[in-house]
């Protein structure tokens, strides 16, 4: 199981962690999302054949970029 922590500063209230929660778990792979709307960062516990490249890609589609 790997473990990918980044920050999404697009996030801003409980509606932004519920739609990252529900939209990233539904990867393939996905086992575990967590996001905190006070310090805008979001981990994911995940195998393949989810990507750390295919969660930070949906991420951005769905309107929360990561933070390089």
């Amino acid at each position: 199981m790997k473990t990918l922590t980044v920050k999404a500063p697009a996030i801003s209230c409980g509606h932004c962690v519920k739609t990252i929660q529900n939209e990233v778990g539904e990867l393939k792979g996905v086992e575990k999302v967590q996001a905190d709307e006070k310090t805008k960062m979001v981990t994911i516990n995940f195998d393949s054949p989810a990507t750390k490249e295919a969660i930070e890609k949906l991420m951005a589609e769905i309107g929360y970029p990561v933070e390089k």
